[in-house]
């Protein structure tokens, strides 16, 4: 199905991602409807319409898809059950499939190693036995994760020794977890892609990305690496997509280990963070490709236009961006949250330069 020209996209989640899809969505003609369980979120803001409601309360899931044409999602922890409800009558892209399987970091990882892509080693943790028996298989220092949540750094714990195994993962209240192997890695790199109905790929330059106290602190853009990482990075992501019959845009965050080897460490069934600077770097940017993707429009170029440097704006760091947007080749977004808390992404700026 194609959306038509003046059609609605629905997004579940009101969040800055979902800023971002909806301006793209505007620029390209389309009205927008959010469903979020905030009040005055920051897509709500300068979206069409928004419904305040839980992600799983039907009849506000019913009142989505009879306003809308498809519907998308912004970050991956929307309820599966809600998904899969739209989906029974709806057009909604990507489908649950990524959902399910990026919600879980076993199924995750079972996932990116059937289709033959590389993680670090790792292991299932359902009760203590497990813990033991695989802990010290996977070296010292290694990194217990619960299965399910977590996100810029919670729900995981890095264990350095054999006698710390069992308190990591009563820290982790003894949830179902994954005990991952620890990568000695060189650097942090991501690539971003965006799949469309007819399965054309387009594939935007690798950016490599510093993280601080587990939250993405900067992306620069192109990432300098040789072609032939590129193309093992494109290969993964084609990979992923293609064995998730996904539509939409798509990041996968890697891994360069020290004998130059890419790892995925995670996959996120959405537009990312480390690909915000695409919106003044490339000449489509990653939600403007998103929003093409799902309606059904063709794919724009992902040509590089300028070299880019994204950095968030944590917490009180917001301050800075009236003084940022001051300064030449600077690009300021800020996502209009009401509260300045600390680890809170408030907003972004990227600088350009000539390539």
């Amino acid at each position: 199905m194609i959306v038509p020209s003046g059609g609605t996209i629905g997004i579940l989640g009101g969040g800055q991602l979902g800023r971002m899809l909806t301006q793209a969505a505007h620029e390209l003609g389309f009205k927008v409807c959010i469903l979020c369980p905030e009040e005055n979120s920051p897509a709500a803001q300068i979206a069409d319409l928004s419904i305040v409601a839980p992600y799983k309360r039907e009849d506000a899931l019913d009142e989505l898809a009879a306003r809308c044409d498809v519907i998308t999602y912004e970050f991956e922890n929307i309820p599966v059950h809600a998904v899969r409800y739209l989906e029974r009558d709806h057009l909604v892209r990507p489908s649950s499939t990524p959902l399910r399987s990026t919600q879980n970091r076993l199924d995750e990882k079972t996932f990116l190693n059937n289709i033959g892509v590389p993680t670090t080693a790792f292991a299932a943790i359902t009760q203590m036995d497990d813990l033991i028996g695989q802990g010290p298989l996977m070296g010292m220092p290694c990194v217990l994760k619960t299965q399910r949540g977590g996100y810029d750094g919670k729900g995981q714990v890095i264990v350095h020794s054999k006698a710390e195994l069992a308190p990591a993962w009563q820290q982790l209240m003894m949830q179902p977890a994954i005990i991952e192997a620890f990568v000695p890695f060189t650097r942090e790199l991501s690539i971003i892609c965006t799949r469309g109905i007819n399965g054309a790929i387009a594939f935007y330059p690798m950016s490599e990305n510093d993280h601080r106290n587990h939250i993405l602190h900067q992306s620069t853009a192109p990432a300098e690496t040789s072609d032939m990482m590129v193309m093992r990075a494109q290969d993964m992501a084609r990979r992923i997509v293609e064995g998730l019959d996904y539509v939409g845009t798509l990041a996968v965050e890697l891994f360069e280990t020290e004998d130059g080897s890419l790892l995925v460490n995670e996959i996120a069934p959405r537009v990312h963070n480390s690909g915000h600077w695409t919106i003044e770097a490339c000449a489509t940017s990653q939600f403007a490709n998103h929003i093409r993707a799902i309606s059904g429009m063709p794919l724009g170029a992902t040509t590089l236009k300028h070299r880019a440097v994204m950095t968030n704006l944590i917490g009180d760091e917001i301050e800075q961006a009236d003084a940022l947007a001051k300064e030449p080749n600077t690009h300021v977004h800020n996502y209009g949250k009401a509260e300045a808390r600390p680890g809170r992404k408030m907003g972004h700026y990227t600088k350009v330069s000539p390539l």
